[in-house]
This record gives structure tokens, sequence and C-alpha cells, in this order.
């Protein structure tokens, strides 16, 4: 298996490692709920360099980006971030990425873990001399730090970031934490105030104990993926490789917003506009179980009228803040209205839920971070 620079880092915490996508990275250090709740009240550290990180520079950088997404990049200023979708010919999702505009002419993406090399090659396959562009993986020199929380931005702070005080929600810039060159996002998965630093591979130790000895008395602590799942499903995030995939496109997914039809052509963009004019036959929902049980990703939902199974479950929980099973699912566009009934097969017992906008968790406070 792979290992991210922080390895040690997680063992010497007591972390449970797992396989995941070929990397063997932290679960959870002592309690799962007990990291969800670290991040949702102070703040939580995630070694996120699993993730891949691509380059796009040159002087074609931005066509090139124009046709392999499915987002505006022209709208992004240097400093600037977008969610955007890698999609095939027929608009299935090949990864749901990250585009960041670092300079005038370079763009970094990040991309999920397991399909890095998926999207390096696809990227690959469609660059030609002509798009005056140089695709770079920088997946293995340079590590990514995100600190997630309420208490984020003080610890950053305190710790020499006092540029970022200022930094606005899909923001970046590059700046010092703790003395170490940083390139710093506002971005995260967990629904809180949060940042992601990108840091030279060989500096990642020493900002990881750095962060975790400034951020101690305002309760910083490690987190992990266990806990990273479950912020993000209380934000109806889509998770690659359960909500969303090559079978699925942004219609279909309820991120129609992440493609923008008026740039001109993309890959996919005929299926998308196709899809986008006729109307899919299935969407994501969000729902929420009326009785206490867990549902979990494969489950089979339910008309509740007639027992037949009409989707699966993507994703599912037990949230901690709504003391209820939450999660995802794709159901004929029928079933996709808010407050409809379906219901969720759970180990052969059949429990009542109801559809609900999404997301599950908001925070009255979170449009003034």
């Amino acid at each position: 298996m792979k290992h991210t620079p922080l390895i040690e880092q997680h063992r010497a915490h007591g972390a449970k490692l797992v396989d995941f996508a070929g990397w063997e990275m932290p679960i959870q250090y002592a309690s799962v709920v007990d990291e969800y709740q670290t991040v949702r009240s102070a703040a939580g550290l995630f070694d996120v360099s699993h993730m891949g990180r691509l380059t796009v520079s040159g002087q074609g950088s931005l066509s090139f980006l124009q046709r392999m997404t499915t987002n505006n990049v022209s709208t992004l200023a240097p400093g600037q971030a977008q969610y955007s979708m890698v999609c095939n010919e027929k608009g299935g999702i090949k990864d749901d990425i990250f585009v960041y505009r670092t300079r005038d002419m370079e763009y970094l993406l990040c991309v999920n873990a397991s399909n890095r090399e998926k999207i390096l090659s696809w990227l690959t396959e469609h660059h030609s001399a002509d798009d005056r562009c140089l695709i770079e993986d920088r997946t293995a020199v340079l590590a990514q730090i995100a600190i997630q929380g309420p208490a984020s931005r003080d610890i950053l702070v305190a710790a020499g970031a006092e540029d970022i005080g200022d930094l606005k929600l899909h923001h970046c810039r590059d700046t010092e934490v703790s003395g170490i060159s940083c390139f710093v996002a506002r971005t995260g998965y967990s629904g809180e105030l949060g940042y992601e630093l990108n840091v030279p591979a060989g500096k990642a130790v020493e900002l990881w104990k750095h962060l975790l000895n400034e951020g101690a008395g305002k309760g910083l602590k490690p987190a992990a993926l266990g806990a990273r799942d479950l912020l993000r499903l209380e934000m109806a995030y889509l998770l690659y490789g359960n909500d969303i995939g090559e079978e699925t496109t942004p219609i279909e997914a309820g991120a129609s917003w992440t493609v923008n039809f008026d740039k001109g052509d993309f890959v996919g963009r005929q299926a998308l506009q196709e899809q986008t004019q006729q109307g899919p036959s299935r969407r994501l929902v969000a729902f929420e179980l009326l009785e206490k049980s867990v549902p979990r990703h494969g489950f089979r939902i339910l008309d509740p009228r007639s027992s037949k199974a009409i989707g699966e479950v993507t994703s599912g929980n037990l949230s901690p803040l709504l003391q209820k099973g939450i999660g995802l699912g794709y159901v004929p566009t029928s079933f996709a209205k808010p407050e409809t009934a379906i219901s969720v097969d759970i180990r052969g017992k059949t429990f009542p839920a109801l559809t609900v906008k999404p997301p599950f968790y908001r925070k009255s406070k979170m449009a003034t971070y």
C-alpha cells in the first residue's frame, strides 16, 4: 500500500489504519463520533495527502480545462477555486474535482485518490501539442492537510498565517503557516469553516506537529476518514464510488449547477444537454428515517405503497446531530420531491422514511464565516 508523509504520525497517535483506494490511511484514532464532535465544536486536523494533485499550466491551460471540465473555468480569477466534474462522452462522471487558479496561467486540480491515475490518463489522452499546456502529477511532492472547524481560522492566524483572516470561501493564496510555505485554500468537506493546506511533502510532519501544538488550547485534535464521512454526509456532499460514478451524471446527482452550457463545447456536453432538456429518469435524493435504525450503502429503497424496489441507498449513517438515520440514494423522479414518502429495507425489515431538502446540517452562522 501507498503511504502519505504522515503515516508515522498516525501510528504515533494510535490510529486504526485501513486500505483506502490503495493508501494505508487512518479510519479513526479513538472514536469516530468524538472526532466528528471535535470538528463541529472546535477543530479537527485531517491528512488528505492521498488525494491527487495535478497541475495544468501554460498559455492554453484555460481553453484545455474548459474542454475537459463541466464548470466555467473562465470565471476564476487567480486565487479562486470552483467545484467541477470531469465527464465522459455520455455525461457519466469520471470524477468530481476542485479546480484552483493558482496563477494567471496555472491551475491546480484536486482529484479523488481512487481516480488520480484515471484522470491523469484521461487528460493526457485528450491533450495535444495544439493545447499549449503542460500536465503534471504533483501528488508525490505535495502533501495536503485539512484543518476544519469553527476554531480553524484562529489556529492558523496564531500559527502565523495572518493574511488568511479575510480569505473568502472558495478562495486561495500562498502564505506561511508556522514559518512553512503553504498554498492555502478555504475549501473542505465538513460544512464548517475550514482550510486545506498544500505543503511540500518534506515539510508535512513539521507542519502537522506545529498545528497540533498551536491548536491544542483551542481543542484541535487529529481526525480521520470515519469522521470525515459523517461530516460530509450531513452536508449531503457527494462521495465518488458511492453517490456518483461513470454510470451517473451531474444532472441525476443534483449537481447541474456544476455544468455550464454557455461556455462552449466540452466533453459530455451533448449528452448532458439532452438529459437536461428531456429530464432525467432518476434523481439523487436525501432522506431521513422516521424510526430509529441505520441505512447503509446498498440497502434497497422501496415504494411504501407496493413495497417494490425503486432504488438503492448510496450513502447512509446515523447522524450524531439529528440522532436519526440519514442517507442518499437514487429514485425515479416521481419520488424525488422533498417530503415524499419512501421506505428502506434494512436487513429484511421495512422502515418508513421521508425525502428531505439537503443538506441535513444547517448552521445559521455558516454564511458569515
